[in-house]
């Protein structure tokens, strides 16, 4: 039987055109121009539905709103179809990966979520080869997941990130390998996928939530912080040094972190590094942050982080049900079992 790939175009660089103004979006161009490319007709190819967004969405732009309205799509054309590939724009693609896959409760098919760094009609293009790319593995494997294909890399969506805004190879997984890569052959590395769901989709929509990210470094003041940890905000992301930690001869900047965490706040504890897993045990520059009940963002990205936190804060659950659950690995986000 011929499989059935629901293509869902939000907008971003693969289907923009020149304008004086540089590159915008250009409603109703990809599909026409997909339609007469020799690559998407190939008879080897599945049946294609295309959805083109209305408005076009530069992914700069995108809201907790838009992640709504996608996850709403996928629900309402889910027994239609064998997988999704969804294409979106490069700058916030890894937010949307890894909400994503939050708010898609017990998903059975692939979400694949892909786009390009040059517009589709360009020569040089990487659109189609992305594209083609994300579409045989939606209708081919069996992986039950929100992921990025780029370049020729699979990725689980709540592992990667942007790291390279002008090379092709623009996303990377520095904490957890490629789910596949596909050059001559199709490589899929099956025991790294997550396991088939028993149960059927659902989804949790997200709420408004106010949500800090404070980057630490050498000399900042207390002053500052302070600023930012404070109600109404519901969860303060610190990005700290190295596993974890934090300057440990400051007795002010302690008791913000501990009467934040005293007044309902949740904080995570993220590396600034690109590569690391956090770890308050290791030096004595984090165990302040352990004492005062910050939590352990372990080995996941900035992204994963924030996702889950929208995930969790638009639940009723109470503060003892979100610690537990933050630290609890829910999608394969974050290494089970990391010391911290």
């Amino acid at each position: 039987m011929t499989k059935k790939i629901c293509i869902v175009y939000t907008g971003g660089t693969i289907g923009m055109k020149r304008s004086d103004k540089g590159y915008e979006t250009a409603p109703g161009f990809l599909k026409e121009y997909l339609s007469a490319h020799p690559a998407v007709n190939h008879p080897e190819v599945p049946d294609l539905h295309f959805i083109e967004y209305d408005p076009l969405i530069d992914s700069a732009n995108m809201t907790p709103d838009h992640w709504n309205a996608l996850a709403k799509t996928i629900q309402l054309e889910y027994d239609k179809f064998d997988g999704f590939v969804v294409l979106h724009g490069t700058d916030t693609m890894a937010y949307t990966a890894s909400v994503l896959s939050f708010m898609l409760e017990h998903l059975s098919k692939p979400v694949i979520i892909t786009g390009s760094q040059i517009p589709i009609g360009e020569i040089r293009s990487d659109a189609i080869k992305n594209l083609m790319g994300a579409i045989t593995i939606a209708a081919h494997y069996t992986i039950p997941e929100v992921c990025i294909f780029f370049d020729t890399y699979l990725f689980r969506g709540n592992r990667a990130k942007k790291v390279d805004a002008t090379g092709f190879g623009a996303f990377k997984s520095p904490n957890f390998p490629a789910l596949a890569r596909v050059g001559v052959n199709i490589d899929v590395r099956s025991k790294l996928v997550l396991p088939m769901p028993e149960q059927p989709l659902s989804i949790v929509f997200i709420k408004p939530c106010d949500i800090a990210i404070l980057r630490l470094y050498p000399g900042i003041q207390e002053s500052s912080i302070a600023k930012i940890i404070t109600q109404p905000v519901k969860a303060v992301v610190l990005e700290t040094f190295g596993l974890g930690n934090i300057p440990n001869d400051n007795q002010a900047l302690f008791d913000l972190f501990r009467q934040a965490t005293e007044q309902g706040i949740l904080l995570i504890n993220v590396s600034q590094c690109v590569r690391a897993k956090v770890n308050m045990n290791a030096y004595a520059t984090a165990h302040d942050l352990k004492v005062a009940r910050v939590l352990s963002g372990h080995d996941m990205t900035i992204e994963a982080v924030i996702g889950k936190l929208y995930y969790l804060l638009s639940q009723k659950l109470s503060m003892d049900e979100l610690r537990a659950r933050f630290e609890y690995d829910l999608r394969g986000e974050m290494e089970a079992m990391v010391c911290g």
